[in-house]
């Protein structure tokens, strides 16, 4: 018995991203953000020859109505491919579904992320069979109304305690960098995470070169030693937050707040005008810290899982 065939010009075409898809492109996956960061064509380059194209488009009428992205997570979770999709959401089953078919081996699990108003990405993974795995919260702070009054108290208590807060030299002794390195390891060792806030592993070489190369590093010394570190990234107007972390000696003081104040009054002479920051939602110690410092926590970023 044979069947008529099906008309299937109503169903997209679904092909490997071309240069000439960038500005669709980029206009779908900053809709797809809600504008909450802002893409450019530039973001996005066509895969080189003979390598696998990890993004495809879904193209109706020659217009490219979505469009979806399947690489590495990163070296921070090396088991997961992290998975895209902006634009039309009727397209995004058959894109995944296309990027599945040509998926490198070597990784177990598929990873989403996307902010729980993100309808049409939080309604595609809840139905393809993700599993809602992880929870993480951003915050944002308006640096044009913050006060850093209400903290000298605090940290005029803790100087006279031994405790002292500055931004460290990019010409900081290697003694300094050994210092700033092991701290490091310890807030990557005992905070919370998940593989959305889980950095790329980093040398004591390349923590240094990332910070005199795009950073302001904050540390307080007590008695000269680094017991605290917090990192404020620039991004034009605003500053974000992140590798907060106090030696396990010195912590319930409120070292880590007084040293977010001072680096938060540093970004406000600066010119700065927002600061952005964020982690998991199990990093309650790190949430108390901002709130008190001001930061509004804004709707939570879901880590969508399926294994592969």
């Amino acid at each position: 018995m044979t069947h008529a065939p099906h008309p299937t010009t109503h169903l997209p075409l679904l092909r490997p991203f071309r240069a000439a898809d960038a500005s669709a492109v980029a206009r779908l996956v900053t809709e797809g953000v809600r504008g909450h960061w802002t893409y450019t064509p530039e973001h996005f380059r066509e895969a080189q020859p003979g390598t696998r194209p990890t993004r495809l488009v879904a193209e109706q009428d020659g217009v490219v109505v979505a469009t979806a992205r399947l690489a590495p997570f990163g070296e921070g979770v090396p088991d997961a491919l992290r998975l895209d999709v902006a634009g039309n959401a009727a397209s995004f089953t058959p894109l995944l579904l296309a990027q599945l078919a040509e998926a490198p081996g070597g990784f177990r699990r598929v990873l989403g992320v996307t902010r729980e108003d993100f309808t049409e990405q939080m309604t595609f993974f809840a139905a393809a069979g993700f599993r809602n795995a992880w929870q993480s919260w951003g915050a944002h702070l308006d640096l044009r109304a913050f006060d850093p009054v209400p903290f000298e108290a605090l940290q005029e208590r803790l100087f006279l305690a031994g405790y002292e807060p500055e931004r460290l030299s990019t010409d900081a002794p290697d003694a300094d960098w050994d210092a700033l390195y092991d701290l490091h390891r310890t807030g990557v060792r005992d905070q919370p995470r998940n593989p959305t806030t889980t950095p790329d592993p980093l040398t004591r070489d390349g923590l240094r070169d990332v910070i005199r190369r795009e950073e302001a590093a904050f540390v307080t010394r007590w008695r000269g030693q680094i017991v605290a570190l917090t990192r404020l990234t620039p991004r034009g107007p605003e500053v974000d937050s992140e590798g907060s972390v106090t030696h396990p000696a010195h912590r319930r003081r409120g070292v880590m707040t007084a040293l977010k104040a001072h680096a938060l009054t540093w970004a406000q002479r600066a010119g700065r005008t927002h600061a952005g920051t964020g982690g998991t939602v199990l990093n309650l110690p790190m949430l108390r810290v901002n709130t008190r410092l001001g930061y509004r926590v804004e709707r939570m970023w879901i880590t969508w899982e399926k294994e592969l």
